[in-house]
């Protein structure tokens, strides 16, 4: 039997940045908020979050991309809100900003994690930026951290094995 990682959900001296999209401001500013929490809760000392304001989602790829290019970051996290139209204007933007952050995220180096909501209407936005079905924002968050650890553990900068089931 082989050995198992997994990255551990701790936070400690971490650098993220955010790119949050500025439509649908009232539900993502809770996911902002959530990001925000769940890095404190998860850490034990200093870290630095930096959020970057785009106008939609569609500007969210191109900018982590830039992000990427850039450097300084440990991991990078996408948070914004589609909400399904009457045309098929959603389906396009999900589409593309899905695919985007997708491609973006199997050729860099640190992790990037999806924190985009895909909702019917502001009623389900809202449950799942902070009300009846948690804040994805602070569950993207803790994704990305579990990723940084897991990266760091993949190549070799930590060691971090979970041995007969345990967590480590």
């Amino acid at each position: 039997m082989g050995n198992t990682f997994r990255g551990k959900c701790v936070a400690d001296g971490i650098r993220v940045a955010v790119v949050a999209a500025s439509f649908n401001e009232l539900v993502v500013n809770q996911l902002v908020e959530g990001a925000e929490d769940a890095l404190e809760r998860f850490s034990m000392s200093e870290c630095d979050m930096d959020t970057y304001w785009v106008p939609g989602c569609f500007e969210i790829p191109q900018t982590v991309s830039w992000l990427l290019e850039q450097g300084g970051y440990d991991g990078v996290l996408a948070l914004g809100c589609l909400i399904r139209g009457e045309t098929d204007h959603y389906d396009y933007l999900a589409t593309e900003v899905t695919r985007g952050l997708g491609s973006l995220s199997t050729v860099s180096e640190i992790p990037v994690c999806y924190g985009i909501l895909t909702c019917d209407n502001l009623e389900q936005a809202l449950h799942r930026a902070g009300s009846k079905s948690g804040n994805k924002g602070a569950e993207s968050m803790q994704a990305l951290i579990e990723m940084i650890n897991l990266t760091a553990v993949i190549g070799g900068e930590v060691e971090d094995v979970v041995e007969d089931g345990e967590e480590s």
